[in-house]
């Protein structure tokens, strides 16, 4: 045991040395380069594989410590120039981002030519963009605080009234059959298609197209209600099983327009070039008879409820369908003609929509479908002046978030925003009736 115990003792200083220096070389070999380390910028960026970059001079001279941003798509990212006026920023896809050059950090008398100091960038082929930004002399002229919300209000209200044709539409629907119509949006993706057949594609004049877009919405609702609603209301089919088929219908409709006019976006005529001032608002002549319509076409429908027998039995059918029918009503008929008049309202949504945009898509209707749910339920769940009150509320909440910070991507989540607050004060909507809740 003794000469044993020695030996050990002898042996043990050279093994942790031999092991130290064996540590010591795997941790220089595998050590990776400082470069490969690095996954930060000094500004703070994370390094990716795309980016944007470029020089800004002016007089041929590098402008250094100049703020550059990039936002979109749910980024945002900024850095300053370097002595030799050098900018590079990362962004984590390919996708369209708005390059902004913050005016403050230029020098005196020094902007960005053009009519913004922003613009629109985008990658080509590659997973680099060189951004050529030119400078010259000139004073920003801003515009106020004030001016800017008279604008979005204006603009508020256009968006408001084209979605309160949709929404009333779907209000009356819904009143008279309790249905939650998820193929609405696709009806007024129909309005749009129609007049884009006849104007666009077949080179026919525009007031042509509207009419046909017109009377097309209303034969798709006619369709709709007795190749499909009604068949299906005799068999007695519950609520929530007319909803599934309501939304298989519209993956249906949405994927037939599609093979109409394949997935590209495209324009309908008579955009006005250049639009026409009033003071701080601008609008073109197409917004103008886009809103005038909306008001003429509002008036109409609510003199047709309150005034005419067949609103009225709307209205009483929306009230207590049981005893309408018991009263002498012709359910079925009045129906048939809500039907009708909301696949109208909804096709002439559907142009104004294209306008307003701009532009026709198969898809662009789906866009609507979740602002036209929440106007009539912050109006009030069957009641058509609500949807349209619901409606504009949604309109200005949409415009004016933007003004108030909020990013553009996310303006359409300001609608849900108001919906929650008037909720949680009125449960019922604005002009919704306590005792049809639950």
């Amino acid at each position: 045991m003794g000469p044993t115990s020695t030996a050990v003792r002898r042996v043990r200083p050279w093994l942790v040395a031999l092991l130290g220096v064996l540590i010591a070389l795997s941790a220089m070999v595998l050590q990776p380069p400082a470069s490969a380390l690095a996954d930060e910028t000094d500004d703070g960026q994370e390094i990716t594989d795309f980016y944007f970059a470029g020089v800004i001079t002016f007089d041929d001279e590098p402008i250094p410590d100049v703020t550059v941003k990039i936002e979109g798509n749910g980024f945002d990212a900024e850095t300053d120039t370097d002595a030799e006026g050098k900018w590079r920023l990362y962004v984590p896809e390919k996708e369209t981002y708005t390059l902004t050059v913050d005016e403050d950090t230029l020098p005196e008398g020094v902007i960005v030519e053009g009519d913004s100091a922003s613009q629109e960038v985008e990658f080509a082929l590659t997973n680099t963009k060189i951004v050529n930004l030119f400078l010259g002399e000139g004073v920003r002229e801003t515009t106020s605080f004030i001016d800017q919300l008279l604008s979005r209000i204006v603009g508020g209200l256009n968006f408001g009234l084209l979605l309160g044709l949709a929404s009333m539409g779907a209000a009356l629907i819904y009143g008279t059959t309790r249905l939650s119509n998820f193929a609405h949006g696709e009806m007024v993706t129909w309005g749009a298609v129609v007049a884009l057949l006849f104007t666009t594609f077949w080179h026919l004049p525009l007031w042509l197209g509207i009419i046909a877009a017109v009377i097309g919405g209303g034969l798709l609702g006619l369709a709709l209600d007795a190749g499909l609603w009604r068949p299906l209301r005799r068999r007695g089919l519950g609520i929530v099983q007319l909803m599934i088929v309501s939304i298989g219908l519209s993956l249906a409709l949405r994927y037939v327009l599609q093979y109409m006019i394949g997935g590209s976006t495209y324009q309908l005529q008579g955009a006005s070039p250049t639009p026409i001032k009033f003071g701080p608002i601008s609008l073109s002549y197409i917004d103008m008879i886009g809103m005038g319509t909306s008001i003429v076409v509002i008036l109409g429908v609510a003199f047709f409820l309150t005034r005419t027998r067949v609103g009225k039995a709307t209205r009483a059918i929306s009230d207590n369908p049981q005893l309408a029918a018991a009263s002498g009503i012709d359910v079925d008929k009045v129906v048939r003609i809500v039907w009708v008049l909301a696949g109208v309202l909804a096709a002439i949504s559907g142009v104004l929509w294209a306008y307003f945009r701009p532009g026709v898509k198969w898809d662009m209707g789906m866009q609507m479908l979740l602002l036209i749910f929440c106007a009539i339920t912050l109006g009030g769940l069957g009641s058509a002046i609500g949807a349209l009150i619901g409606s504009i509320i949604v309109g200005l909440a949409v415009e004016v978030s933007t003004l108030l910070g909020v990013p553009s991507d996310l303006k359409y989540a300001t609608a849900l925003v108001a919906l929650i607050v008037i909720l949680l004060v009125r449960p019922q909507g604005l002009l919704g009736r306590r005792e049809r809740l639950g």
